[in-house]
């Protein structure tokens, strides 16, 4: 190996998932229709946003960046696993592995990170009722998001960046369906100490202070309900929160099955099968989620759908 720290190989080989070859094309179509299910559902939701001015609100301006961020984070991979399915080609070149790691996590740490803005947006709603207009405005939502925008590319550059040091040797063999930056750290040959110290720094707590402030802010919500003797008023908190704590329970239970678990207790088939949960499932689940359980989508879909109609 020479003392540039440049990889020896040019490409990777995806084992892809565990299927037998005659189940190929059954799992193909199933994973064909989940993701085409979920570019559709997220597209619906985004648009109606857009389209309907009743839906221009601080909640549903998160929830149109969860839902481009839901459909990006599954064509990052979804895509690559269904081309190597049909053509039974595993390969991925060493810069489009690189490349499928970076949007992987841009779009993975933003998805966690528009978690919890989604729980301040529903903890001030249901603790300062009256505040809430005030305190989420337009230019205090934007100044929101722009930042988490670029902590979530600036962490994504930042490890894509340090894993072009590492150099890879004879093994090229990656035993998931897309490229993971932990299955890439088990094939480097060169010394991983500094990039694993910098996921444990940085990657880490994009992670865990999300979650940490998601249960917070719900402690507190919990809190105030218990103040509220009306049933109704105790009902209606439940439904404004009820989606966003579904989509919470899915996202974080899989990935915290996956990367804080001991990896001694989790085999790779555990592994592939639970983040295909989180990269596949939740995102598909989302818009479902928000959709079936949300009056103001359903009625802005109505609106839409009636106008569209008057106007032909």
């Amino acid at each position: 190996m020479s003392g540039n720290n440049q990889s020896v190989i040019s490409h990777f080989l995806l084992l892809g998932l565990p299927i037998s070859p005659e189940h190929q094309h059954l799992f193909y179509t199933l994973f064909l229709a989940m993701y085409l299910t979920t570019v559709m559902g997220n597209l619906m939701i985004i648009i109606l946003i857009l389209l309907d001015s009743h839906l221009h609100t601080p909640m549903y301006l998160f929830l149109s960046n969860l839902s481009f961020s839901d459909l990006c984070f599954s064509s990052v991979t979804m895509p690559k696993l269904l081309q190597n399915m049909q053509s039974q080609d595993p390969s991925i070149t060493y810069v489009g592995c690189l490349t499928q790691t970076y949007f992987f996590m841009v779009f993975g740490d933003m998805e966690s990170l528009l978690l919890v803005a989604m729980a301040y947006d529903r903890y001030v709603a249901i603790c300062f009722p009256l505040h809430y207009i005030s305190i989420m405005s337009p230019k205090f939502c934007a100044s929101i998001l722009m930042p988490l925008w670029m902590l979530a590319i600036f962490n994504a550059m930042m490890h894509t960046l340090l894993m072009t040091r590492l150099s890879f040797c004879e093994n090229n063999v990656i035993p998931h369906f897309f490229c993971d930056i932990t299955a890439l750290l088990k094939l480097a040959c060169s010394d991983t100490y500094v990039i694993e110290l910098m996921i444990f720094i940085m990657g880490g707590p994009i992670i865990i202070v999300p979650f940490l402030l998601i249960v917070m802010s719900y402690a507190k919500i919990v809190s105030s309900i218990l103040n509220v003797s009306s049933t109704q008023s105790i009902h209606k908190i439940f439904s404004t929160c009820g989606s966003h704590l579904s989509v919470v329970s899915l996202f974080y239970g899989t990935v915290i099955g996956v990367y804080f678990c001991p990896s001694a207790n989790n085999s790779t088939v555990k592994e592939t099968v639970m983040a295909m949960m989180y990269t596949v499932v939740t995102p598909m689940l989302n818009p479902f989620i928000y959709s079936l359980r949300n009056r103001d989508m359903k009625k802005a879909l109505i609106r839409i759908i009636c106008n569209r109609n008057i106007s032909l």
